[in-house]
């Protein structure tokens, strides 16, 4: 007989994905998972998410992080998810991501904002203070 058949075919415990939302409690974070599942009626997929409380003894993650978890025995009255390694460390330091955010940060630090003194001096291309200009509607009209 080989190794391999005195295996069980039973699987192990559910593993699972999701990103820390909360890491404010002591050894504990809130992480949620997020699945799609399809629509009875329509057929359209649906995301829906479950958040779990997770066991963290070392404290390794942060809110914003990918973490890989697994199912364990009872640790408290809500706890029953044990933290097994953090696959991908959050790029924005503790906040959660945003997404779209990364974008307009970058395209704010290259091009001033319309309306403000940095944008005129771009425009005309001297740095000289431009000249306020004459309301409109007004010209030509005497008290």
């Amino acid at each position: 007989m080989s190794a391999e058949s005195t295996k069980s075919s039973t699987p192990g415990p559910k593993q699972v994905t999701g990103i820390v939302t909360s890491a404010k409690m002591q050894k504990t974070r809130a992480v949620q998972v997020v699945r799609l599942e399809r629509h009875e009626k329509y057929g359209k997929f649906v995301r829906k998410h479950t958040t779990f409380k997770v066991h963290d003894e070392k404290e390794v993650s942060r809110e914003g992080d990918t973490v890989l978890i697994v199912e364990t025995r009872p640790i408290s009255k809500t706890k029953r998810w044990r933290l097994i390694e953090v696959l991908e460390k959050s790029r924005y330091g503790g906040v959660l991501a945003v997404p779209g955010a990364e974008d307009s940060a970058s395209r704010a630090e290259e091009e001033p904002v319309a309306g403000t003194d940095e944008a005129q001096e771009a425009s005309s291309g001297s740095s000289e203070p431009a000249e306020p200009a004459e309301p409109a509607g007004d010209e030509g009209v005497t008290p």
